[in-house]
């Protein structure tokens, strides 16, 4: 009978033991360039940060239910336009260094090296990542706006899960193939950003903004570019981790799914139960 009893405290002694010796191999094995930056070293902050955001995402309609939605039409202009300033630079040191360090768009290993072009596109990997704690923001502004239909499953599950895929990325891998993800998305939040900047100048400029249906199609064409890109590096020799390259790959899959489904919804679908 003891040892029925013991054996169930020795099992959790085991797992917790693993858990420890797995928790300490995601501290001790990322890049010593970038383990020491804000952020990067314990995934226990960003894991915060996410608990905290989905907090606010529950809890955010329940709190503003009662109370005027907020216009924030200055804070919302000068937010806008620093983020496409921002998605500027990075694009800008994302396509630079490339060039400068002659990256191959078809395979590109890390430079763990401290060399000037090295550190260059390693601190514009942590921009990057930094940049999508940044846009968390985005949520908030519409919770405090009443914008709650903008608060979808696709919005929550993109804003949430590229937070945790480029914290791995800087953490392990802040360049080589990630390069082509950042700088394409930059590329791309610079018109998003730039097309939310003119939408909160208020409705006189609706006109100027027919081409948000384009801006989806843009982010589309981007993720279609970067799952050809990860996986091509799954079927040929290349020295960068596959399992980021499967990961990337799985991953952009299931937003091409969901940002079909929400073109289909917004602009056929739509569209055609206006003219019914």
């Amino acid at each position: 009978m003891l040892i029925f009893n013991f054996f169930p405290e020795l099992v959790m002694a085991s797992t917790w033991q693993k858990t420890q010796e797995f928790y300490n191999w995601v501290l001790e094995s990322g890049d010593p360039r970038t383990d020491p930056w804000p952020l990067v070293h314990s995934p226990l902050p960003v894991t915060l940060l996410f608990a905290s955001y989905l907090f606010v995402v529950a809890l955010g309609p329940f709190y503003m239910r009662r109370r005027k939605p907020l216009k924030l039409r200055g804070l919302l202009i000068a937010y806008n336009l620093t983020m496409m300033t921002l998605s500027s630079y990075m694009f800008y040191e994302f396509l630079a260094t490339s060039i400068l360090d002659d990256y191959s768009y078809l395979c590109q290993p890390v430079d763990y090296s401290q060399s000037e072009l090295g550190m260059r596109m390693a601190r514009v990997c942590w921009w990057f990542f930094f940049s999508k704690v940044i846009e968390l923001l985005d949520t908030v502004f519409f919770i405090l706006r009443k914008k709650q239909d903008q608060v979808t499953f696709l919005h929550v599950y993109h804003h949430g899960t590229m937070l945790f895929n480029w914290w791995s990325g800087v953490k392990y891998v802040p360049g080589g193939q990630a390069f082509f993800i950042g700088m394409l998305n930059s590329f791309v939040h610079i018109f998003m950003y730039g097309y939310y900047a003119l939408a909160s100048l208020g409705p006189q400029m609706h006109r100027y903004l027919w081409w948000k249906r384009y801006l989806t199609i843009m982010q589309l064409c981007q993720f279609v570019a970067i799952a050809a890109h990860s996986s091509y590096n799954l079927f040929t020799e290349c020295p960068f981790p596959d399992g980021f390259n499967a990961a990337v790959f799985l991953y952009i899959l299931s937003l091409i799914a969901l940002f079909l489904h929400f073109y289909y919804r917004t602009y056929i679908r739509g569209k055609q139960e206006k003219l019914t």
